[in-house]
């Protein structure tokens, strides 16, 4: 059961489903939901639709942003974020976290058929590159990103035994 400031953090590489899977889980909970793509700034932006693959420094005022939404939550939500790195993750503690796990040639294939996304598919080696899956003492939670989204959002709520918010 979720207490009142529960927040999943949904995390993988772009094109692992995040924002559906994030979106769908924030909808079946009746859960507020945030997607982390709407935290960068315009720079960061214009940057990726470039294909210039972001910084730490250049993600660092966007992960703040993330954590402050996190830590100001007063009831449960779900995030979606990218979250590739250890030292990323530890800045949005008290968070159950899920990673979306899959293999570079499906996620290249979705992010190739995606349309009307900032998120360059050259990009995608850069992500893998920087990637850090969680570590045991993380307590994620791994999901293959193979299956529909509708049935991760099954596994997800099962797994973690989230409840609808019945207000």
């Amino acid at each position: 059961m979720a207490d009142e400031a529960t927040v999943v953090l949904v995390m993988g590489v772009s094109g692992s489903g995040k924002t559906t899977v994030g979106r769908l889980l924030a909808e079946r909970l009746g859960w507020a939901y945030a997607e982390a793509d709407e935290f960068h700034s315009p720079e960061n932006i214009a940057k990726m639709r470039e294909g210039v693959p972001l910084t730490d420094a250049d993600r660092a005022p966007w992960l703040r942003a993330i954590a402050e939404w996190i830590a100001d939550r007063t009831s449960p939500g779900v995030v979606s974020c990218s979250a590739l790195k250890r030292s990323y993750r530890d800045m949005m503690r008290g968070v159950r976290l899920v990673y979306l796990d899959g293999d570079r040639e499906l996620i290249a294939t979705r992010i190739k058929a995606r349309t009307g996304h900032f998120f360059r598919p050259e990009m995608l080696d850069s992500q893998f590159a920087d990637l850090q899956p969680p570590a045991p003492d993380e307590h994620a939670l791994y999901i293959p990103v193979s299956d529909s989204p509708e049935r991760i959002v099954d596994e997800i709520v099962d797994r973690l035994g989230l409840v609808p918010d019945q207000r």
